[in-house]
């Protein structure tokens, strides 16, 4: 199932996504535990793992790997693809635009020493991650929005073009006949394409990259370039990447969360979940008509997931195999 699709389908009801992470508990000291903890990096490593049914992107990431690359290329690449797909519509070119017409993009890259960059409400600039990178590596800074974003791309050689696609422009067509200026949630739908990977040395990196919620109001940026909300890697510990409704990850800091669960003794599946209970038990939550989900993995290459509502899914490529794994979820009534 589309991802788009699904979340405009499921969102009229109610109905959401979330994304969660198995984590093993940390070594003990005996020479036993730490021979059978070695046993278990060289079994499962390297290993990537993505947000939704996206085999292409993991499987250009593990194409990385295989070859020598570092996690940090592998999930700028594997994003790229994404990012290039037209027909995704919640990523890269043919993202489905704002109110206004407009596609924009946020982007986060975040790499195994801690060091981050990202950009918000990027327009005309396709590969909104790579741009993310250029501003960790060649700036002093973290995070560039808009025409100072764009600018700083096409300064790097970028290409700007027009990333609304004929049928993004025709959905947005669509919408704009009984569209409302007031959010509704269960109507403007959202997605995220957010990756995790350890190279074969047992180094992490991350990137989320993203065309936010569709007709959103313009200049809105939700949690995906924002550090510790929509990713967060800690090489020592694991790492976290959120998809959803962005308002609600960066209100409890998500992916941050998540690792800092897994810090103090968690599971990453129990991280997961104890970060999704963080906000559907926050008074007057309204987490039945909204989606919030983490993916995650740790040190040893553990991962899991965890959603609030069915259907979101997570695709895994570890040990030869690519695959579409169904995501555990909170909301079984």
């Amino acid at each position: 199932m589309k991802r788009r699709d699904f979340i405009k389908n499921t969102s009229l009801t109610g109905v959401g996504f979330a994304v969660g992470s198995t984590l093993v508990n940390c070594a003990e000291n005996s020479t036993e535990t730490k021979a059978s903890i070695v046993n278990v990096e060289k079994a499962s490593l390297p290993i990537v793992i993505a947000t939704w049914h996206v085999e292409n992107a993991t499987a250009k990431a593990m194409e990385i790997l295989k070859e020598g690359g570092n996690a940090l290329d592998a999930v700028e690449q594997g994003c790229r693809i994404e990012e290039a797909n037209e027909k995704g519509q919640t990523v890269g070119k043919g993202g489905l635009p704002d109110r206004e017409g407009n596609v924009t993009l946020d982007a986060s890259i975040m790499d195994k020493h801690g060091n981050c960059g990202s950009v918000v409400y990027l327009q005309n600039i396709t590969h909104a991650v790579s741009v993310a990178r250029k501003v960790m590596e060649d700036t002093p800074h973290v995070m560039l929005a808009g025409e100072g974003a764009k600018q700083f791309a096409i300064s790097k050689g970028f290409k700007s073009e027009n990333l609304l696609t004929e049928a993004s422009k025709k959905a947005w067509e669509k919408w704009k006949i009984e569209a409302k200026y007031k959010p509704i949630i269960n109507i403007e739908n959202h997605d995220t394409i957010g990756m995790l990977a350890i190279d074969k040395n047992g180094d992490i990196s991350g990137a989320c990259t993203t065309s936010g919620l569709a007709y959103k109001m313009g200049g809105r940026v939700g949690d995906s370039p924002i550090i510790g909300s929509g990713l967060f890697v800690d090489n020592e510990i694991g790492a976290c990447a959120a998809t959803g409704l962005g308002e609600e990850v960066a209100k409890t800091v998500g992916s941050f969360l998540v690792v800092e669960l897994m810090r103090q003794g968690k599971s990453p599946q129990e991280a997961c979940e104890e970060a999704i209970s963080r906000i559907v038990n926050k008074p007057n939550s309204n987490y039945k008509n909204f989606q919030v989900g983490y993916i995650a993995l740790n040190k040893k290459g553990e991962t899991g997931s965890y959603s609030i509502h069915q259907w979101f899914s997570m695709t895994k490529f570890q040990d030869g195999k690519n695959e579409q794994i169904q995501s555990d979820y909170y909301n079984k009534t």
